[in-house]
């Protein structure tokens, strides 16, 4: 295990936010948290406003598993350069801005779609914004983690996640708003402009310079071994298998490498389980709002506005208590206030009106426990990741995290058609548990040290290859 660090006086930890990188991410994370909401929970409010049925609604968030499958394209967003963009931007600035303008030209037809007409059009319109979306993640994940150090990724992180609860908010609260005084097509349209911040940002950051660590120099000379003993195929097919090998083979093998079989499997189960109650209950938010008797005014200016300043407290108070008290105590925390939050919305839906305080206690709650679980996630996977394969490993990790919790959303719709609110709400509190003892697991075992990094093989924290 690694020695505990000294840890950072206050002034230090404020002022790392002046600089650059950090400054940058608040807008990258906004343009990186745009899309997601309005192609789930606001776009699930406006198909159940045009009369959608649930189980309908519940089953398109299966368009979401193109977040979860992001890893198989990852490879080439790795390793392509794309033609001209490249030598004017560099290889993540490239990926970032082509997923950009697809972002932009994707809320733009849906801007123009109808529900009830045409539900087929909005689900191809709805699965292209997300492949646009988890593309611009894939690349946005790679710039951030290679433009900063490990001990620099907490800022990075809590200025990415300032700016995507931002853009949550505002792909909520603001398309919601506009969408009750102008309609469903003004908004999204305004939405699509909002792209242009993504757009801005990438045009002016920098991009990164990375160095080769050395458990993926010795992946890449299996390449050249690789190479080596097939002198006689030929050229094209050569290099083909060299390339598969370096851009698929050698981020995984490098992984299992640096952690051993057990540990790094036992990780990968935590990573697959630790979301599994925000991503369960998130498409049955709006329609439960609505169901309840909220309108959506009430669900635009007492969630989402009070959603907006206490999802930031969370994800200061996340960055407070990885300061202070470490990164394994705040995967903790949050896994227990994201249940929490869950029984919160349980005990709302079995009232029999609609009551706006509760419901903003409740709401409240629960962005405070997103605030907190989502920043120490990303933090901890972050310290997973190798240089050499940033983008391929990092998706690998962000996409676990979220296919068991999008396949059990999918079926979100059914499950509260048999049971009602109340206990589904219960139900997906409940599956905070896996993460939390998969997490005791590790702690018991002196795998998951104090800064949240996993013992390698050597004994030492992941930071190593940096």
């Amino acid at each position: 295990m690694t020695a505990d660090k000294p840890r950072r006086s206050w002034k230090e930890a404020v002022l790392v936010y002046r600089q650059r990188p950090v400054l940058s991410m608040l807008f990258l994370g906004f343009s990186a948290g745009l899309p997601f909401y309005l192609v789930f929970q606001t776009l699930s409010a406006w198909l159940r406003q045009d009369g959608i049925e649930r189980a309908t609604i519940g089953m398109l968030a299966w368009v979401g598993l193109v977040y979860t499958l992001k890893f198989i394209w990852s490879p080439i967003v790795d390793r392509l350069r794309i033609p001209l963009l490249y030598r004017l931007l560099g290889k993540r600035r490239s990926w970032m801005l082509l997923a950009q303008i697809g972002i932009g030209a994707g809320l733009l037809n849906l801007a123009g779609s109808s529900p009830a007409a045409d539900i087929t059009h909005v689900a191809v319109g709805a699965l292209f914004l997300a492949f646009c979306s988890a593309t611009q993640d894939i690349s946005v994940d790679a710039w951030r983690i290679e433009s900063a150090s490990l001990d620099q990724q907490g800022a990075m992180v809590a200025a990415y996640q300032l700016g995507y609860r931002a853009a949550l908010i505002t792909g909520s609260a603001g398309a919601l708003g506009l969408a009750q005084g102008y309609g469903w097509a003004t908004s999204y349209t305004v939405m699509a402009s909002l792209a242009g911040i993504g757009v801005l940002t990438t045009l002016l950051v920098r991009e990164p310079a990375t160095s080769v660590p050395k458990t993926a120099a010795d992946g890449e000379r299996r390449v050249a071994d690789w190479l080596a003993a097939r002198p006689n195929w030929p050229e094209p097919l050569r290099h083909l298998g060299a390339s598969f090998i370096g851009a698929v083979v050698c981020p995984f093998t490098d992984y299992f490498a640096r952690y051993g079989l057990h540990t790094a499997i036992v990780v990968l189960l935590l990573v697959s389980t630790y979301r599994l109650t925000e991503f369960t209950m998130g498409s049955m938010i709006n329609p439960f709002y609505i169901d309840h008797g909220f309108s959506l005014g009430q669900i635009a200016t007492v969630v989402k506005a009070i959603g907006l300043p206490v999802s930031m407290v969370g994800v200061i108070i996340a960055g407070f208590i990885v300061a202070k008290a470490g990164l394994r105590f705040a995967l903790f925390l949050g896994s227990i206030l994201i249940a929490s939050s869950n029984i919160g919305f349980a005990l709302l839906a079995s009232t029999d009106s609609p009551l706006l305080l509760g419901l903003g206690l409740v709401n409240g709650l629960d962005n405070l426990a997103q605030g907190v679980h989502g920043t120490a996630l990303i933090a901890f996977l972050s310290g997973l990741t190798s240089t050499r394969y940033t983008a391929t490993q990092y998706a690998l990790f962000s996409s676990l995290y979220a296919i068991f919790g999008k396949l059990l959303e999918g079926t979100s719709g059914f499950v509260v058609d048999a049971i009602g609110y109340p206990s589904f709400f219960t139900y997906t509190a409940s599956l905070s548990l896996p993460g939390l003892l998969l997490l005791a697991w590790l702690s018991k075992r002196g795998v998951l040290d104090w800064h949240g990094k996993i013992a390698t093989r050597e004994g030492n924290g992941s930071e190593d290859d940096r």
